[in-house]
């Protein structure tokens, strides 16, 4: 089996475990950034197989240069995504955060 039939490309952005929800990112972050075994993955995804795991890492060593750009490329994009919702709320937030400023205000009170 060649390593690239373990992922689906969906697109340039978007690369996906084969048969899982899963991008690439999320087992490579956790295994780059948070320092994780792949059992330990394995065991936070159960949609993912231990197999599916080694070879997102595998993929990730002998592509390093393109999947570090992509990683990149997808904290970024996360990053905007998350100052544009923290910019513009939804109303759904907005509502939430009306109520958690009324309870710590409520909790502040002198008695």
């Amino acid at each position: 089996m060649q390593l690239e039939e373990y992922f689906s490309f969906l697109a340039p952005n978007d690369i996906r475990i084969k048969g899982t929800r899963v991008g690439i990112e999320t087992v490579l972050y956790d295994y780059i950034y948070r320092s994780r075994f792949p059992e330990d993955i394995v065991a936070q995804y159960p949609s993912l197989t231990l197999e599916q795991v080694h070879a997102t890492i595998t993929y990730y060593l002998h592509n390093k240069e393109k999947v570090t750009t992509y990683l990149v490329n997808w904290l970024e994009n996360a990053n905007r995504r998350r100052e544009e919702q923290n910019r513009n709320p939804s109303p759904a937030i907005q509502n939430l955060r009306r109520i958690a400023a009324a309870r710590q205000a409520v909790s502040v009170q002198p008695r």
